[in-house]
């Protein structure tokens, strides 16, 4: 009698043991759901649908007026060589490259000193610098570029006025040989901010150990620096390389909010705004399409193409 009644009691107890361990891993599913939704919706399928379109264009029958007078085709990869071959597109990469060189090394450069500068320990007024080094990473660009606009424009900026007035003859920096240096300064006066936070977070995380040890082996804080600290934050300033490099390639807001304020920046100056140009004023979603996966391609190859090579140094010295 006692068996029998066993057996019901640990047949229940198996099956809720077996329905809390399908509920244990179920559980993260549920909560990365909605990550996953939005990715699905926002991302992939736009991704997906641009893939799609770069291989079609639109085909007009007789006057395109009716219905059925224009339909998609597939074209093959004749819109990704058309892309390839664009003067303006080409053009729009080669100011790129050049924005990228002056911005990165610049940005970079200015961020890894104000971080050393910020953890030295003869540094004063560390939360106020903090705070005005990153509060311009904290005005949208779209804003900056206004500020900065106005300033770069002779007939309005205070400083021309200062020039003029002590009789400097001043070029004006939206002239067609000074105005990628306008644009890139918007985005060094934005991204040093942040770059400076990451490699000073960093920088805090080494042990203060080591910085006595150094000192009692009679190291300046120059040698310190040099020695100890940057090459410990290396991994950190690799990483805002890499992000500076991708926000380079789709650098897009400045020159665009710049450009009523100038002639020298066209409608195509960089890739995103001629992808922006052929879609949303030419109606070429198709050409528009296939330009922005040649973007995004680029970026993906750059971006883990450096990383590769930085680990595959890093595991050589090792070796």
């Amino acid at each position: 009698m006692t068996a029998t009644q066993d057996a019901p009691t640990t047949a229940a107890t198996s099956r809720r043991t077996t329905a809390g361990r399908d509920g244990r891993r179920t559980a993260p599913y549920f909560f990365l759901a909605p990550a996953i939704v939005l990715f699905v919706v926002f991302l992939a399928l736009p991704i997906a649908y641009a893939v799609y379109l770069s291989f079609r264009t639109e085909q007009v029958s007789g006057l395109g007026l009716g219905s059925g007078a224009r339909t998609q085709v597939w074209t093959g990869f004749t819109n990704y060589a058309q892309a390839l071959t664009d003067p303006e597109f080409l053009a729009s990469v080669g100011r790129v490259a050049l924005y990228g060189v002056i911005v990165v090394p610049t940005m970079l450069g200015l961020a890894l000193i104000f971080a050393l500068m910020l953890d030295s320990r003869r540094s004063r007024a560390r939360g106020f610098s903090r705070i005005s080094i990153f509060l311009p990473y904290a005005v949208p660009a779209v804003i900056s570029s206004l500020l900065w606009g106005f300033i770069y424009l002779p007939d309005v900026s205070p400083f021309y006025y200062v020039f003029d007035r002590l009789g400097w003859d001043v070029p004006s920096l939206f002239s067609s040989n000074l105005v990628i240096f306008a644009v890139a300064n918007i985005a060094v006066w934005g991204g040093v901010g942040f770059n400076m936070v990451v490699i000073y977070t960093s920088l805090k995380s080494i042990p203060t150990e080591l910085y006595e040890a150094a000192r009692l082996d009679g190291c300046s804080e120059t040698r310190i620096a040099w020695r100890i600290k940057i090459p410990i934050v290396t991994p950190s300033i690799i990483m805002t390389f890499v992000f500076s490099m991708i926000a380079t390639l789709q650098v897009f807001a400045e020159p665009t909010t710049l450009k009523p304020l100038s002639n020298t920046i066209s409608s195509t100056w960089t890739p995103l705004m001629k992808v922006y140009r052929d879609a949303f004023i030419r109606g070429d979603l198709y050409s528009a399409a296939a330009t922005s996966v040649i973007i995004a391609v680029a970026t993906f190859a750059l971006s883990f193409g450096f990383l590769h090579l930085v680990q595959s140094r890093a595991f050589g010295q090792e070796k």
